[in-house]
């Protein structure tokens, strides 16, 4: 595992999206100033990428390796984004001021 040069995130070998099927997708996130850096780089570089492939006409193939490197950007930039704390709704927020426990 890997650091990155301009933040704090792990960058893996390769970046699992399983953990991120586990949480919740339509939560709004609280991000973080490194958070936002990070998904900023990390768009611009997909965006980069996936323009420079399609200038050059690329195929769609298994094993191409811009395609290989957009999908591991890609996964990065959920990992980074899924990381981020989500922000409670105004009813959770709501029943923890009230003292109110959510049934499970």
């Amino acid at each position: 595992m890997a650091a990155s040069t301009t933040t704090c995130f792990p960058i893996p070998a390769r970046a699992s999206t399983a953990s991120v099927a586990k949480t919740r997708r339509h939560r709004r996130r609280r991000i973080t100033p490194e958070a936002g850096h990070a998904l900023e780089k990390l768009g611009h570089a997909i965006e980069y990428l996936t323009d420079e492939f399609v200038h050059q006409g690329g195929t769609f193939s298994r094993h191409n390796p811009q395609l290989e490197a957009v999908q591991l950007l890609m996964a990065l930039n959920r990992q980074v984004y899924y990381e981020c704390p989500e922000v409670l709704t105004f009813g959770e927020r709501l029943r923890a001021l009230m003292g109110f426990r959510r049934a499970a």
